[in-house]
């Protein structure tokens, strides 16, 4: 029986480490990517299954190509979640990978809580803007936010800001720079995201997947 061209589905994934611990997922619910994104030039990359498809895209665009209906499903970090805001997505499933968590770093000798204390202003790089003015503001804390996108920990080692704002996973790369953490703002995992419409449209064809990636996670808790 040919399948529907509506019933095709698109999922959304960025390269590196949320392609790779979803692939043990994707297993779960019997489907295999059939090309390597760090070998292949292709942003399409094929399945077993020639229903479903996966597209490469920049990990903070993956609830935009959700929310707008050219993925149908997506895995994101929360840290992306957050600055994007969730409009127009379903986030059934919080997958318990890519783990590590949202910090605020400083220089290794710079007095950051005598600075909070007496009300200095802060200057702090970060790409998560939103979500570090929240935390801030929450505190009390005055803070000059600076959007980067890359490469924050040169922020305080060049004099244009007192602290970060950013991922932390083992600490390693901070070590390396002399910089440490001073504040733990939050867990960040990767959650499922699900376009509104697609899961009304395409429920029979989608329902499975969500309940083994589900299953799956559920091991990885």
């Amino acid at each position: 029986m040919t399948q529907q061209p509506n019933q095709q589905l698109t999922l959304a994934l960025s390269k590196g480490r949320i392609f790779e611990e979803t692939l043990p997922l994707l297993k779960a619910a019997g489907i295999e990517v059939t090309e390597d994104p760090e070998t292949s030039r292709k942003l399409i990359l094929p399945t077993n299954d020639p229903a479903v498809r996966v597209i490469i895209v920049r990990a903070s665009d993956v609830p935009t190509y959700v929310q707008y209906g050219a993925a149908d499903f997506g895995v994101a970090g929360k840290d992306v979640l957050l600055e994007h805001g969730g409009e127009g997505l379903y986030q059934p499933i919080d997958l318990n990978i890519a783990r590590c968590r949202l910090s605020v770093a400083v220089q290794d000798g710079f007095d950051y809580a005598s600075a909070v204390r007496q009300g200095a202003r802060l200057r702090v790089v970060t790409k998560y803007v939103k979500t570090a003015r929240e935390h801030f503001a929450a505190k009390g804390v005055h803070v000059d936010l600076i959007k980067l996108y890359g490469s924050m920990e040169l922020g305080p080692l060049v004099g244009l800001s007192d602290a970060i704002v950013d991922l932390v996973s083992t600490g390693g790369t901070l070590r390396a720079n002399k910089l440490v953490e001073v504040e733990h703002i939050m867990d960040i995992s990767s959650r499922l995201v699900v376009n509104q419409a697609a899961l009304k449209l395409k429920r029979e064809r989608l329902q499975p997947i969500l309940e083994a990636f589900e299953k799956a996670s559920q091991a990885n808790a």
